[in-house]
């Protein structure tokens, strides 16, 4: 592939990337109740979980999601019901963050594995990555070399800024608890992110097909 074609498709998939989303406040509030380890674990499951999307995109179940509405339904439903559970889950962080102390560094102690999945079911039940993939990625693939070949290029690059671009939010909310240490300040941003994932969860069983 010539150089400028994936220079454009590497700005592109930035600012795809830097726009809010789940994945983004997933790694906004692991940074601010935890800390950067589990910030790159689920990190690492988010990118892990869109090459799967990608090579479902490669494969051709991408084009037969979009072709089938009650499959696509499917998909819709699965990943709003779980992205409520993250808004509800979220609250409870919230209701728990007065017993944190100006000291600790996390609100609670999991297995490195329930962040990693918590992670990698947020992004692959999010129809909107095969979406992009299938939409966008032909626009940059030259139809007189391997098709496969490219997919993987493309999406290499498209999971290593993901991966940076959330810990890098990671890293902004983490940094943001130190600057604010109240416990207020923890359990109103809890607030707000739960409610957008409630907001995006039911905002996504009303995405269609034809938007990016």
């Amino acid at each position: 592939m010539a150089l400028e074609t994936l220079l454009i498709y590497t700005v592109v998939s930035f600012f795809y990337i830097l726009s809010p989303g789940p994945a983004v406040f997933l790694a906004m509030s692991n940074g601010l109740s935890h800390n950067m380890k589990v910030v790159a674990v689920s990190s690492l499951a988010n990118i892990l979980g869109l090459f799967c999307l990608s090579a479902v995109s490669i494969v051709g179940l991408g084009a037969i999601l979009l072709s089938s509405s009650y499959l696509f339904l499917a998909v819709k439903i699965i990943g709003a019901m779980y992205l409520v559970f993250l808004g509800v889950k979220q609250f409870f962080i919230a209701s728990r963050a007065a017993t944190i102390g100006s000291g600790e560094t996390s609100l609670e102690h999991k297995k490195m594995t329930v962040y990693f999945f918590e992670s990698f079911i947020l992004a692959v039940t999010n129809p909107k990555p095969i979406l992009f993939f299938i939409a966008l990625f032909p626009q940059f693939l030259q139809v007189d070399q391997a098709v496969a070949p490219q997919f993987f290029v493309l999406t290499r690059i498209f999971m290593v800024l993901s991966f940076f671009v959330l810990c890098g939010y990671g890293y902004i909310s983490k940094s943001a608890r130190v600057l604010f240490k109240k416990a207020a300040f923890i359990q109103w941003f809890h607030r707000i992110t739960g409610g957008l994932f409630i907001v995006m969860g039911f905002s996504l069983l009303k995405f269609k097909s034809n938007q990016i």
